[in-house]
């Protein structure tokens, strides 16, 4: 397997930018996961990494080879797509087998190779059967096993689990992420399922518009947002935001927000004007005793947990409380905030402000 660079990486269409310089690294082994909306440039990222895009700028390195300019073909890796990809004229076991035999490798070698993955995969009762019959989850895992059964540098998926149901897709991203644990393998794994990527990724980079918006574990993105865009994409629901002016400095400890004094993490970095304060439901606490205000206007019933959503000041707040919590309609009542938990980002362009709390996350993401 492969650590994996990419150095300032831009890819044009025309007068359209699909990407722009993009920088970052993929260790050996990780399981790293491309994420964002349709048309944010994650795909075009991920060709561009399997030579079948080549890039306008800037420089792609597999196993420490730079391969920018050359084609997939020179690059020693594996590729599964969304729609399987198989060869509907062949069963099972010749779909695994094909790129070792175009490679020369003897049949008896190849025989024992498939039967090996087969195994692995679960498929070997199948493997004499045609494709065409099969379920999509096991077409899944046929298209898996035509990319694992050579051992290349690195494994490229491109939304390999969107054309399952939610049900099976859950299923099938569980065991997808157990043979990647199974063969320490180097995987690059696009989609837009912000679920899908915090539960199978050890890294996650963010990307819209063709910017890198974050990049980091999962849990640093999901704690500590670098911009609006990233705190509201992941998180279900996503994280609250609240606008206000006002000012904010170096070392200070506390905002007011409609003159009501709510403590934050002490700020590195200091803003004068128009602020988001950010924070997500699950840190949001009703007291009645607490200064800021909110209205009950919707409560939202999920089990164990229900949704509350109040009407303030400032705009709509989201708070995650327990089923067991009394809550209805109507009822006013006052917000507390986690002052750990809080983020605050500039109005203007989206980024989230240094503060003790988040500072490392936002340095080295």
């Amino acid at each position: 397997m492969a650590q994996i660079r990419i150095e300032n990486v831009r890819k044009e269409f025309g007068a359209f930018t699909a990407v722009q310089s993009s920088t970052f690294t993929i260790e050996d082994g990780e399981f790293f996961m491309l994420l964002g909306p349709s048309g944010c440039g994650k795909t075009t990222t991920l060709r561009m990494m399997a030579g079948l895009e080549l890039p306008t700028s800037g420089e792609i390195y597999i196993d420490g080879e730079e391969v920018g300019q050359k084609p997939a073909s020179q690059r020693d890796i594996a590729f599964v797509f969304q729609m399987f990809a198989l060869y509907p004229h062949m069963n099972v076991g010749k779909n695994i087998s094909y790129p070792l035999l175009s490679q020369g490798m003897p049949k008896p070698e190849v025989k024992k190779k498939v039967g090996e993955i087969a195994e692995i995969l679960g498929i070997t009762d199948i493997l004499n059967k045609p494709v065409g019959g099969l379920s999509g989850g096991d077409r899944q895992r046929v298209a898996l096993g035509r990319a694992i059964v050579r051992d290349p540098k690195a494994f490229f998926m491109d939304e390999p689990l969107g054309a399952l149901d939610a049900e099976f897709r859950e299923h099938m991203s569980e065991e997808l992420r157990a043979l990647h644990d199974r063969m320490n393998a180097t995987t690059v794994y696009v989609t837009h399922d912000q679920l899908e990527a915090m539960q199978m990724g050890d890294k996650i980079v963010v990307m819209n518009h063709g910017v890198v918006e974050q990049f980091g574990v999962p849990q640093d993105i999901y704690d500590w947002p670098a911009t609006k865009f990233v705190a509201q994409f992941i998180g279900s629901p996503p994280m609250n935001f609240l606008d206000f002016q006002g000012m904010v400095g170096t070392g200070q400890s506390e905002l007011r927000m409609n003159d009501v004094a709510i403590e934050m993490p002490e700020m590195r970095e200091g803003r004068d004007g128009a602020l988001t304060f950010g924070i997500r439901p699950e840190h949001v606490r009703l007291d009645d005793a607490a200064p800021y205000r909110g209205r009950v206007i919707a409560t939202e019933y999920l089990g164990t947990t229900q949704i509350v959503t109040l009407d303030t000041a400032n705009g709509e707040v989201k708070a995650r409380l327990s089923s067991a919590d009394a809550v209805k309609v109507g009822d006013q009542t006052g917000l507390r905030f986690d002052p750990r938990t809080i983020t605050l980002f500039d109005a203007e362009n989206g980024k989230a402000l240094k503060s003790a709390a988040n500072m490392e996350v936002l340095s080295h993401g």
